[in-house]
């Protein structure tokens, strides 16, 4: 697998992130989403999470069990249909990792309205994956990632999202089966485009918020 953006030590053996592993359940359902010139506080506002739930996050050192994840143990390990969403800042750009994939639809958009700029990828358990790109509220691509044709896509993309799909690692998939999809190339994707190239103990050492919010708001 080339993957120039990331060193060997912050990916794991499948091509996703290690931080992103380490936070997630098992058999994940989860989305990332990243945005450039707006704090944590204010990223999770525009998710339309419970306002009363936002809470400074220390990571625990386990999850519980395999169902539940690292970020939801931080909030009690027992959220039922609530998904977790914890959110830290790296230089200009904000992440917002979303335990359950509860926010996808609209999200690119909502975030980068105010001429900011937001990418938001999701990952399902059953293995297919989309990322939107915005640009002050209007979408930009849309890419369905099982369909993919980075040959065809490529060239059109904004050259920051192309870099970005380049330092995810494009290039000569080995580790591929023939029709087989690199299905978490969304979220090395949308890592790349904000710096978070990390290890679980890197995010322990930033300043990390959390919420909650309900299935249907």
């Amino acid at each position: 697998m080339v993957t120039p953006g990331f060193p060997r030590d912050t990916l794991d053996s499948d091509g996703l992130p290690v931080w992103i592993r380490d936070l997630a359940s098992d058999d994940p359902n989860h989305s990332l989403h990243v945005v450039r010139d707006m704090g944590p506080v204010r990223a999770l506002e525009a998710l339309r999470v419970d306002p009363a739930s936002i809470r400074l996050c220390v990571l625990p050192d386990r999850k519980p069990n395999r169902y539940t994840s690292l970020p939801g143990a931080a909030f009690g390990g027992d959220t039922g249909d609530a998904a977790t969403l914890l959110a830290g800042r790296l230089g200009p750009w904000t992440f917002v990792y979303d335990d359950l994939g509860h926010t996808f639809d609209g999200t690119a958009e909502a975030l980068s309205r105010g001429g900011r700029r937001a990418v938001t990828t999701v990952y399902t358990i059953n293995g297919h994956a989309r990322l939107h790109y915005a640009v002050d509220g209007k979408e930009i691509e849309n890419v369905v990632i099982d369909e993919l044709s980075l040959e065809e896509r490529l060239p059109g993309m904004p050259a920051e999202l192309a870099a970005a799909f380049e330092a995810a690692g494009i290039a000569d998939w080995e580790d591929l089966e023939p029709g087989e999809v690199d299905s978490l190339i969304g979220m090395r994707v949308a890592c790349a485009l904000a710096g978070a190239v990390l290890t679980l103990d890197d995010l322990r050492a930033t300043h990390l918020v959390m919420a909650q919010r309900n299935i249907g708001d």
